[in-house]
C-alpha cells in the first residue's frame, strides 16, 4: 500500500480508502470481515457519512481494539429520522447525531470531522454564517475532532469553502465525467452524452474544478475522493459517455492523479471487492492508463494540457514528469510557488533540471504537451 500526506493534516493515509456506504444493511460479521481485510491490506482511512445506527455500531465493533489505526472521517449534519438518512441544519440535531457517532464507534474522538454535503448557496450560508461551523470549530479546539473537513459535489461551493481558510481537507466527487461537466449542472443520475454538449471547458476540463484541485494543493488542503467510479456508470459500455468503458483501476488512477488528492474512498461490501480494489497497488501502469478517455474524442480533447497520466514515460533521466508538471501548474495558477510546494519539489528524486531534452516523452504523450519546454520552465521556477 502507498501512503500519501493528507494535505497539512499530518495524517498519512492509504491511497485506497474504505467508503462505508455499501456496508449499510450488512450484518456485523460481514462488516467486520470487510474491515479486517481492508486493514490487513494496509487501508487506514474510512469514511462514515451514514447515520444509520446499525451500520455505525457494526463499524464501531469492527474497529474495537484498533481504533487508533484507522483515520475516521465522521460527518456532522448527517441524521437518522423516521428510519431514514437525512441532512439537517438544526444545531441540536447535529450535536445529537455526532454524539451518537462517537458512542457507536466506541471512541472519544473522530480524526476528521466532515461538515456534510454542502452543494448549494443556501446550505453554504447556513453553515458558514451560523452555529454549525462554530460547533465544529469548538469540537476541534477540544480535540474531539482532530481536523476539520467538508464534503461536496459542487466545485463552486467546495472552492469557496476551501478559500475560507478554516478547512484542513475536502471530501469531493472526482471522476473524468464529472470533470468535464459544467459546474452549473445538477449531479447527474445518468451520464448521457448530451450532458456534455456546449459545456465551456478550459483545455478540456471544467475550469472551476481545475482551480479547486490546484488551489487545494497550493494551500495544503488534502482531498479524499468519492464517486470515482461514477456509481458504476463509467464501467458500463452502455452507460459511459466516453467511447468505451473504463476499468475500476483506471478510474482510481484518474482520481489519484488529480492535484491534492490523497486517497480514493471506494464503497466495498465484501472481502472479494476489497481484494479487487487492493489489487490496484500491483497493477501495471499500462493497465491503469486512462488517456484514451480524452485523447480519442474531439469533444474532450486536451491537446497541449498535461493530464498527469505519465503516459509520457519512461523518461531517459528518470524524472517523474507528471509530478513535476503538477507542481508547475499549481505554481503557475497561483502566480508563485509556495514554500510547501517547493519542499515537495525538492523531495523528488529526479528534478526538471536533469531533463536531457531527448524528446522521447513528447513522442509518447497522447496530448501533444510541449514537455521539454515545461521542464525548462519548472527548472527556472523551482531550481
Amino acid at each position: 500500500m502507498i501512503y500519501r500526506d493528507l494535505g497539512r493534516t499530518g495524517f498519512k493515509v492509504s491511497e485506497i480508502g474504505l467508503g462505508g456506504e455499501y456496508l449499510e444493511g450488512k450484518d456485523s460479521r460481514t462488516v467486520k470481515a470487510v474491515v479486517d481485510r481492508a486493514m490487513a491490506g494496509g487501508v487506514n482511512i474510512l469514511d462514515c457519512f451514514m447515520s444509520n445506527p446499525e451500520v455505525r455500531s457494526n463499524l464501531g465493533r469492527a474497529l474495537e481494539g484498533r481504533r487508533e489505526k484507522m483515520c475516521v472521517q465522521g460527518h456532522l449534519r448527517s441524521v437518522w429520522k423516521d428510519g431514514q438518512y437525512g441532512r439537517t441544519l438544526e444545531l441540536g440535531e447535529v450535536k445529537a447525531h455526532f454524539e451518537d457517532l462517537l458512542a457507536r464507534f466506541r471512541t472519544d474522538y473522530i480524526d476528521i470531522g466532515v461538515i456534510h454535503l454542502i452543494d448549494g448557496e443556501e446550505d453554504f450560508n447556513a453553515v458558514f454564517q451560523g452555529d454549525i461551523l462554530a460547533y465544529a470549530l469548538s469540537l476541534k479546539d477540544k480535540g474531539v475532532i482532530r481536523k476539520l473537513g467538508l464534503s461536496s459535489h459542487n466545485p463552486v461551493w467546495a472552492l469557496k469553502a476551501a478559500k475560507s481558510g478554516l478547512l484542513d481537507m475536502l471530501l469531493f466527487s472526482i471522476n473524468p465525467a464529472y470533470d468535464v461537466l459544467s459546474e452549473k449542472s445538477p449531479r447527474p443520475r445518468a451520464l448521457q452524452s448530451d450532458l456534455f454538449d456546449g459545456v465551456p471547458l478550459d483545455n478540456g476540463i471544467n475550469r472551476v474544478r481545475e482551480e479547486l484541485y490546484r488551489y487545494c494543493a497550493q494551500a495544503g488542503i488534502g482531498i479524499t475522493a468519492m464517486k470515482c467510479l461514477g456509481a458504476g456508470m463509467l464501467l458500463s459500455e452502455s452507460a459511459t459517455p466516453f467511447s468505451r468503458a473504463m476499468t475500476a483501476r483506471q478510474c482510481i488512477r484518474y482520481a489519484l492523479d488529480r492535484p491534492a488528492v490523497s486517497s480514493v474512498l471506494i464503497g466495498m461490501q465484501s472481502e472479494a471487492e476489497v481484494e479487487d480494489c487492493l489489487a490496484y497497488e500491483s497493477t501495471p501502469p499500462e493497465e491503469t492508463d486512462y488517456s484514451f478517455v480524452f485523447a480519442s474524442q474531439p469533444r474532450f480533447r486536451m491537446d497541449g494540457r498535461c493530464m498527469y497520466c505519465n503516459h509520457c514515460l519512461p523518461c531517459s533521466a528518470k524524472i517523474n514528469i507528471a509530478q513535476v508538471s503538477k507542481y508547475l501548474d499549481i505554481a503557475l495558477l497561483s502566480g508563485a510557488a509556495s514554500p510547501t510546494l517547493r519542499e515537495h519539489y525538492r523531495a523528488l528524486e529526479h528534478r526538471a533540471g536533469e531533463c536531457m531534452e531527448c524528446g522521447r516523452c513528447e513522442k509518447n504523450c497522447p496530448f501533444h504537451v510541449p514537455i521539454v519546454k515545461r521542464m525548462k520552465k519548472a527548472a527556472e521556477l523551482f531550481e
